[in-house]
């Protein structure tokens, strides 16, 4: 299978998806239960993409520059920093340990 077949099949399996999403009942998605499921799938497949793109490389885990900074963005975050601060003080303290030689 090409790498275009692929990427159609996945296309087409996408729209079905969204498309028996919109087939679904509205009153069994506002009951409680789902509305909570949903809030913390949410937040864990944010942390999960968080922690592979702040890790990973490749299939090896790697701890540098950008570890420090993502830890410096959740405590500026934590102490609700305006968000482009957030974002610039996360920058800096990265490319300044680059700088030190700090980084893969």
């Amino acid at each position: 299978m090409s790498l275009w077949n692929a990427v159609l099949l996945a296309s087409v399996i996408c729209v079905a998806v969204k498309a028996v999403g919109y087939a679904v009942p509205g009153h069994w998605l506002e009951a409680p239960r789902p509305a909570r499921i949903a809030d913390l799938l949410t937040v864990a497949l944010l942390a999960a993409l968080v922690a592979v793109q702040t890790l990973g490389v490749g299939q090896v885990i790697v701890f540098d520059a950008r570890l420090p900074a993502v830890l410096v963005a959740g405590g500026l975050l934590a102490v609700r920093a305006p968000f482009l601060v957030v974002v610039a003080a996360a920058a800096a303290v990265a490319a300044l340990l680059r700088l030190w030689g700090w980084a893969s």
